[in-house]
């Protein structure tokens, strides 16, 4: 017995059918008369307030081998080699080049964004990037960033590349944190490594010797950092403590400057982290209890 045909099933795979070969020859046909165009205008965008990249070195880079791009044919403009060459300046990040319509090539940068430039024990200097990522030195242009230094043996290879050791990863993570936080990124100018490979932060007010150890709880330790300048320091000034240890958990060790004491170690007062949340109490001596 023959079975019923589906006239509507049918009839609905026929009119797929046509409908995607309409969209198959429309494509064609933008595709043809996309190549037939010429190329009238070049725009870039270049957002950021770094300067790594100039929108000249871009132009630069747009022409190619062949001269300006304004007036040729669209279909003899590789749109990927183009945008590959752009992904290859050091400085970049993202690259996104096509072109409309309008015959108008457009080109998407982004820049690299330093947010670290670090100065290692072999004397060779280097950024890093908000991403964590080794970008070299820039021949027209020095970001405004953070310097770290010190007993340092991260290497560079004058390539990107990632971070490989443990103080270098704490020196990025410490320096995000710092740079996200508009008081911090104003007072710390400076990260020292020093031999036990502690941090040390260099403020730019205050002569204090700021022991921050490695990454961890960066939260707490600048917490207690600021309640420690908000709380003590109108108390006891400025010149005080020579040192603020903080990468000890739950307390704050300072290191008392004293001009008077010879061959002596300053001495050391340890404020645990019930006391620092509360307020500072100091007697005549500016001893903190």
């Amino acid at each position: 017995m023959f079975k019923r045909i589906n006239w509507k099933a049918i009839g609905i795979a026929f009119a797929w059918i046509i409908s995607l070969g309409s969209v198959i020859t429309l494509m064609s046909f933008i595709e043809i008369k996309k190549g037939e165009n010429t190329c009238e205008k070049v725009e870039v965008i270049l957002p950021g307030n770094q300067f790594f990249v100039e929108r000249a070195e871009v132009d630069e880079i747009l022409k190619d081998r062949n001269g300006l791009l304004v007036g040729r044919r669209l279909e003899n403009i590789n749109i990927q080699k183009l945008e590959d060459k752009l992904k290859a300046n050091p400085f970049v990040e993202y690259a996104k080049v096509y072109i409309d319509m309008d015959g108008i090539l457009h080109a998407d940068v982004k820049q690299r964004v330093p947010i670290l430039r670090v100065f290692n024990i072999a004397g060779q200097d280097f950024y890093i990037d908000q991403n964590g990522l080794k970008i070299p030195l820039s021949d027209h242009f020095t970001a405004r960033v953070l310097a770290a230094n010190g007993a340092i043996l991260e290497t560079f290879n004058d390539k990107i590349d990632t971070l490989k050791t443990q103080i270098a990863k704490d020196l990025f993570t410490t320096a995000k944190f710092i740079d996200a936080d508009s008081l911090w990124s104003q007072q710390i100018v400076q990260i020292y490594v020093n031999d036990q490979k502690d941090m040390e932060l260099v403020p730019r007010v205050g002569k204090q010797k700021i022991i921050l150890g490695n990454a961890d709880m960066l939260v707490d330790k600048f917490k207690n950092l600021l309640v420690f300048y908000k709380q003590a320091i109108p108390k006891v000034g400025w010149e005080t403590y020579s040192a603020i240890n903080l990468k000890f958990q739950g307390q704050i060790v300072c290191v008392r400057a004293d001009s008077t004491l010879v061959k002596k170690m300053p001495t050391e007062i340890k404020i645990d982290s019930n006391t620092i949340n509360k307020n500072i109490n100091l007697d005549s001596t500016n001893n903190i209890y």
